[in-house]
């Protein structure tokens, strides 16, 4: 998923001053925000049982952000 598509669901969430974290931090701020754990791109993310998880494929990639 882009920046771009992650910061436009972080303000759908009525989350402010976003534009200065990185992808990775603004990922788990989602993910808190949404009641989940803020695992992405946790070293135990191949071990992830989420499997509807929306982060899931950039999450599994070598270097998610």
């Amino acid at each position: 998923m882009k920046i771009v598509d992650v910061r436009e669901r972080a303000k759908d969430l009525g989350l402010s001053q976003v534009s200065r974290l990185k992808k990775g931090a603004l990922i788990r701020t989602i993910q808190l925000a949404e009641g989940n754990f803020d695992c992405y791109g946790s070293p135990g993310r191949y071990d992830c049982l989420q499997l509807n998880c929306c982060w899931r494929e950039d999450c599994l990639t070598p270097n998610p952000g």
